[in-house]
């Protein structure tokens, strides 16, 4: 298709167009889309002409320019300019073999700065070199639209690039860069100034190698942030390298084959330490040598990204190999594996030479390393069969390698490497590939058995309770356990028993007294000591418990556990100390018996079950130095009598107490004896144990000689030990379930820790097997730590973490054997919290503060004073104690519990610091807390510590100060007290006001229930007065605080007082229905006025209740003045006929209807009272039992409704007036219920439910009238009236009868005790 020269017509609409300079003038169209115009060199006006109707506005779809072997001027650039600005939908430009000059380069600068439409530009071999990269670099500086750069082959340049590098750091919308140049130097720029700045572009770099050919250079993919490099000199990857250092774009770095240098790996060691997001790198074939690799190992201690590094195939031996795995592995028990997020290595190759360093290096990453899951060795000459072996032994332990490829390597073969690969696979199901491919194992076709055993490791095995299925045994383990004061003689007893044992070569001589130097005992290391003996087949471990009352908190530590075999000694002087000749008195021996007693009582109640009482075998040291004749052994003898009786049913004495000399091994032998039997005896009784844990006792023995006699052991190194050694607690496939797994093995831990072969810490994960190493180095120094002297505590005995660490290491690791390689400060800190020897300020901070309660100050001997003195405070008091405080304590309250309530009572009140603004300070054995205006103090309740008391102080009500010690402090003590019931106690309110020091306020107290039942027994209308009387305090003839008196009402709560009401109106609830008294509900019952009043004026409060029953009171005085008055009449009269005896007896009426006076009574005064007397009585009693009414309806208001239940006794008297038991003979009162029930004829025809009715207001008559008489109990009535209470045998009725009946029908009748 062709046209005149002098006439050009406007193209058909295209999409492309393509520009041409050749030797005809041609336009066609290429394709629907296309056209292609070729111009002759001579027709420049043409393209020109050209342009400018391309250029002129109108409707086009033009996208794409291509330019091919145009040489521009500026005109044809200008209108080139033209045509782009009115032709917004190009998007490509593309100039290939295009010429420029710098005029023509510059205003094309101009048109692209400007242009915010093309999107791509391709220059291909159009010669603009490094001044046109330079000149197009500063025009895309400024553009904001172009997305895609190629340059062709255009010389560039180094000087281009840097210029281009240049732009690239300012243009943040160049989404691709493709440059092919001729010199390599051109990638170095461009790919680090991508990477400096973080430009998620697509790079595409090419140049020519050293034979002439073409090969990329660099390659940048931001779709998978992978960096490969192909070429680049050792300047040019120093350069890239640094680039790294903060880049966030690139993840994954290739750059296998490129040669590196030691200086490229000193670059790429800060690469390593500062970039964040580097997650692979693969160096294989980099010929890296030895120093290089120790530059990576570097800086692999500091990163926490690297996840991949792969370093076959160069040029490193035995030192490269050692440096490179340091970092990955762990050499000792304070170490920390430097870095634990590198997830897979390799090394390897012919050129690498691992050597014994190497290999060496190798075994303990494999043994050590928590974090590496795919490991290679690649074409290794230099490994020998026997390295392989010891490769796959050591991957035993090793549960977290998942892949492991020693493809190519020389040393597997043999059948030896066979035989410990099947091995390691058997014990180990982590491992889920070998690759040993090209290996000559593989080639002699015998990997098929391994490949078999890794398929079986992926099935899931059926689940077996093993600890079901484990076979029992009888346990070979005792413990004795020593208790004892200081000089008490248990150290030198235990040498004495240990000689018996064992006798050495230079044995005791019998009768000689071997006497301890009193230097030795001046330096006596304080402590427990634990000595071990074998009497054939048994261990008989002897636990001597320090006497010194600081390690008494760790007692409970100690304590065997639920089913151990174990036998407690108690050891007592019978002298004060050993230097002196002061005998201890009886008291004395008691209280250190007891408290040995008391102790074991305590925790033996804390086990959930109790399979035996606790076995108790009492020593009396020191007996060479007494008179056998006096007077002091039989006062001794009798006490532990007393002991025997007192503590029978809580433990099991042995019958025979010990009389030693401890220095003598004669005197010493009847007692190992002893020992040697009971052991066996209790080995017998004891329930059996798990036959693994037999075997489990020579496996950690082995395991401490291997490991140069460690004393402890992590959780981990057992979990590995019973994977190696134990196959019933084995992982016998990687989908079995660990958790049940690992649940055996802690419950055979735990059955260890109990039977005293181990001390087991499951929260910690901590086993220690060296006990005697334990309990005399390290829990002595931790008791004893003095913090004070060492570090500076903040107030309130608080101290930083780290500065405990700090002091920790200094004064245990230096001065206990083994200490540091065993635990570490952080171990022993963990230790300290679960020991409850100090506890965390917030314990979901890792850093926070920590209070040690033994650091803080004794103040008990300040004095001492509330923090607020008003006239209008309150002050109440209670005291916590075991229920049966001559059996048990709390063990001891001084040293364990008292602390640990510190420490319970600290996090608790810090949580409600923000709601309540409470406060909390701590002394010694006092805690203060200030919360929401009440001041409390806990303070320890003595010596020994049998109790703990509770002391408030506020201007609010006792109500509220009492509700805050039943919600906050009381639950906090009886948490601590597992397995003990506490009694509480009222203390002495002026006790409490004075703070009246606890040795003083001892006998102050009064039961809480006990001063309940005391206001349940006394009459109604004395509840409120009712006033309970202390005794004076006198010490050494001094009066601290003489006697004096309280109102119940007043040591009660609201909430103690009303339980007592309920009891009282459930009393009055079952006497009513006793008596069948009609209730208000009844139809013919009509209130009087008065009572209506009384009732409507009544506010249902404890405010009204109280006015209430103040003007009840009030009106019952007056009233009972007015009675006086009668009375009074009454004594004066003489006319009456019939009077009543002066004394009332009793008669004795028993099943036969034998009836008579018994003789000999005391008997009671009784008014003189005759029926018209009881008449004239009966207004006024009327009246008395309506306000009755009136007052227990006030109080029923509170009972939810219980008004209905409360009678009116008013109305009930007045139906007296009218009875016939009024008329009857005055005597029938005096007879009781008898003489009621026969009180004429003329009540013979009233029916039952009324006979039944005045039968049982007798009874009350007469119950009432002997309390009045204070005859309340069965021994008084027995005393006043010679009568006995007896049942009969037939139908099991109580009765009371006479001696001659007691004796006479003695084969019917049973005596109760009253």
């Amino acid at each position: 298709m062709g046209c005149p020269k002098n006439e050009i017509r406007h193209p058909r609409p295209s999409k492309h167009l393509f520009l041409c300079f050749s030797t005809k003038f041609k336009l066609f169209q290429e394709t629907e889309n296309s056209i292609n115009v070729n111009i002759t060199k001579d027709s420049l006006s043409q393209f020109s002409q050209l342009l400018k109707v391309l250029a002129t506005p109108k409707q086009s779809s033009l996208t794409n320019l291509e330019f091919h072997l145009v040489e521009w001027e500026t005109q044809l650039v200008k209108h080139l300019r033209m045509l782009l600005e009115n032709n917004p939908t190009v998007k490509r430009l593309t100039f290939r073999r295009n010429k420029f000059n710098a005029e023509c380069l510059s205003e094309l600068s101009n048109v692209l700065r400007k242009n915010k439409c093309i999107k791509e530009i391709v220059v291909s071999e159009s010669g603009i070199g490094s001044e046109g990269a330079a000149i197009l670099a500063s025009a895309l500086k400024d553009n904001q639209s172009l997305e895609d750069l190629q340059i062709w082959e255009d010389s560039i340049g180094s000087k281009g690039a840097e210029e281009l590098s240049k732009m690239i750091e300012v243009n943040s919308t160049l989404k691709l860069l493709t440059i092919f140049d001729s010199k390599s130097i051109t990638s170095t720029p461009l790919i680090s100034a991508v990477l400096a700045r973080n430009r998620s572009m697509e790079v595409h770099i090419w140049s020519l190698d050293h034979n002439g050919k073409i090969s990329k250079m660099v390659e940048f993919a931001p779709e998978n942030s992978t960096l490969r490099v192909y070429q680049l000199d050792i300047s040019g990857a120093c350069r890239v390298a640094c680039s790294l250092g903060w880049n966030s774009t690139v993840r994954s770095l290739d750059m296998t084959g490129v040669k590196l240098k030691s200086r490229w790996a000193k670059e790429f060691r800060w690469v390593l330490e500062q970039n964040r997001t580097l997650k692979e790198v693969n160096l294989s074939k980099t010929c890296l040598k030895d120093k290089g690799v120790v530059y990576i190992a570097a800086g692999l201690f500091k990163n926490q990204r690297l996840e991949k590094l792969y370093l076959d195939g160069n040029w490193f031996g035995g030192i490269g190999v050692e440096h490179l795995l340091c970092p990955l592995s762990n050499f000792s028990a304070l170490q920390n594996q430097a870095n634990m997020v590198l997830k897979s290595v390799t090394l390897g190759g012919g050129g690498t030479k691992i050597g014994r360093d190497g290999v060496a290096a190798i075994l303990q990453f494999l043994i050590s390393n928590q974090s590496v899951t795919h490991f290679g060795i690649y074409d290794d000459e230099s490994l020998k069969p026997d390295n392989i072996v010891k490769i796959f032994k050591s991957l035993e332990r090793n549960s977290t390698l998942k892949c492991l490829s020693l493809q190519g390597c020389k040393g597997v073969k043999d059948e030896q490497v066979l035989q410990a690969i099947m091995t390691t696979l058997n014990v180990n199901p982590w491992i889920q590939d070998i690759d040993l491919a090209r290996t000559p194992l593989q080639i002699a076709g015998k990997t098929q058995g391994i490949y078999q055993r890794l398929g079986q490791n992926e099935k899931t095995e059926p689940e077996i309770d093993l600890l079901k299925d484990m076979a029992m045994t009888a346990p070979k383990n005792c413990r004795v356990f020593l208790c004892g004061q200081q000089y008490a003689g248990k150290n030198t007893l235990c040498n004495s028993i240990s000689q018996s044992f064992s006798p050495s070569k230079l044995p005791y001589l019998d009768q000689v007294r071997i006497l301890v130097n009193p230097v030795e005992q001046a330096v006596r290391t304080p402590g427990m000591k634990i000595k071990t003996f074998k009497d054939d087949e048994t261990k008989i471990s002897i636990w001597n418990l320090a006497g010194q009352h600081e390690f008494y908190s760790l007692h409970d530590l100690m304590f065997p556990g639920h089913g151990s075999a174990s036998c407690f000694f108690i050891i007592s002087s019978l002298f004060r100390k050993p230097s002196n000749r002061e005998q201890k008195n009886p008291s004395e021996i008691e209280e250190d018996l007891q408290y040995w007693l008391r102790f074991i009582v305590s925790n033996s109640r804390r086990a959930v079950t109790q399979c035996m009482l606790p076995s108790v075998t009492m020593v009396l040291t020191h007996y060479d130095k007494i008179n056998q004749q006096s007077d002091s052994l039989e006062a001794s003898a009798n006490l532990i009598q007393r002991l025997r009786d007192k503590f029978q049913g809580f433990v099991e004495f042995y019958p025979t107490v010990f009389t030693v000399d401890a220095r003598s091994s004669a005197s010493v032998s009847k007692l190992s004896h002893h020992i040697r039997r009971r052991s066996r005896t209790i080995l017998e009784r004891v329930p059996r144990v798990y036959q693994v844990c037999n075997d489990l006792v020579q496996v950690l023995s082995d395991w401490r000689q291997q490991n140069r006699n460690k004393p402890a052991m992590k959780w981990k190194e057992f979990g590995e030990l019973c994977q190696v050694k134990v196959p019933s607690l084995r992982i016998r496939s990687r989908h079995d379930n660990k958790d049940k797994v690992d649940m055996r093995r802690r419950a055979v831990a735990t059955n260890l820790h109990n039977i005293g072969e181990v001390i087991y810490f499951d929260e910690l994960g901590l086993l220690i097997l060296d006990c005697e190493w334990f309990c005399g180095e390290v829990l002595s120094q931790l008791i004893r730590l003095d913090v004070r002297k060492q570090g500076s505590t903040e107030k309130n005995g608080f101290i930083s973490r780290k500065e405990l660490e700090k002091i920790l290491i200094g004064s245990l690791q230096s001065n206990i054997p083994g200490m540091g390689s065993n635990l570490d400060a952080d171990d022993l800190i963990k230790m300290m919290v679960k020991l409850e020897l100090c506890c965390e300020q917030d314990p979901s901070d890792p850093n926070s503060p920590l209070l040690i309660p033994s650091i803080l100050e004794q103040g008990r001997w300040r004095p001492q004073r509330w923090q607020v003195n008003s006239p209008d405070n309150n002050y109440v008091g209670r005291r916590l104690q075991c229920d049966d405080s001559s059996h048990m304590f709390l063990t001891p309250v001084k040293t364990v519990v008292f602390p640990q309530l510190q420490v319970h009572l600290h996090n608790k009140i810090m949580g409600l610091r923000n709601q309540h603004g409470a406060s909390y300070s701590l002394e010694k054995y006092l805690i203060s807390i200030n919360i929401n205006g009440i001041y409390v103090r806990v303070e320890l309740g003595g010596q020994l510590g049998y109790s703990i008391d509770v002391l408030a102080c506020s201007t609010k009500s006792s109500t509220e100060m009492l509700r805050l010690f039943q919600h906050l402090i009381i639950p906090a003590i009886q948490n601590l007290c597992h397995g003990i019931t506490l009694t509480e106690y009222i203390l002495r309110s002026e006790c409490v006001k004075n703070l009246t020091p606890p040795r003083f306020r001892r006998n102050q107290c009064v039961p809480l229930q006990q001063l309940k039942r005391a206001l349940l027994s006394v009459p109604a209308d004395s509840i409120y007065d009712y006033q309970h009387t202390w005794d004076s305090i006198i010490d050494s003839g001094s009066h601290i605080l003489g006697p004096g008196f309280d109102f119940a009402r007043d040591l009660l709560s609201d909430d103690d007082f009303r339980e007592v009401l309920h009891g009282r109106y459930h009393d009055l609830y079952n006497l009513a229905m006793e008596l069948q008294v009609p209730q208000e509900d009844n139809l013919d019952y009509r209130p009087s006025t008065a009572s209506q009043e009384i009732t409507s004026s009544v506010d249902p409060t404890f405010v009204g209740i109280a006015k209430g029953v103040e003007a009840v009171l009030q009106r019952l005085k007056i009233i009972e003045q007015e009675i006086r008055d009668i009375k009074q009449e009454i004594q004066g009269l003489r006319y009456y006929e019939h009077r009543l005896h002066e004394r009332s007896g009793c008669t004795c009426y028993v099943n036969s209807r034998e009836m008579h006076v018994v003789e000999d009574q005391i008997g009671c005064e009784i008014m003189q009272v005759d029926n018209i007397t009881v008449k004239c009585l009966a207004p006024y009693m009327k009246k008395l039992m309506k306000l009755l009414t009136f007052a227990l309806k006030i109080g029923a208001h509170l009972a939810a409704g219980m008004g209905e239940m409360i009678p009116d006794l008013g109305r009930e008297v007045a139906h007296l007036i009218d009875s016939p038991l009024v008329y009857g003979a005055a005597g029938a009162a005096a007879a009781g219920a008898v003489g009621v029930a026969a009180a004429g004829n003329r009540n013979r025809s009233r029916n039952s439910r009324d006979i039944e009715q005045d039968h049982r207001a007798a009874q009350q008559w007469l119950v009432d009238f002997l309390r009045d008489q204070r005859c309340s109990t069965g021994k008084d009535i027995a005393d006043k009236f010679g009568l006995w209470r007896v049942r009969y045998r037939d139908d099991g009725q109580i009765a009371w009868v006479c001696r001659r009946h007691m004796y006479a029908r003695g084969f019917e009748i049973i005596e109760v005790p009253v």
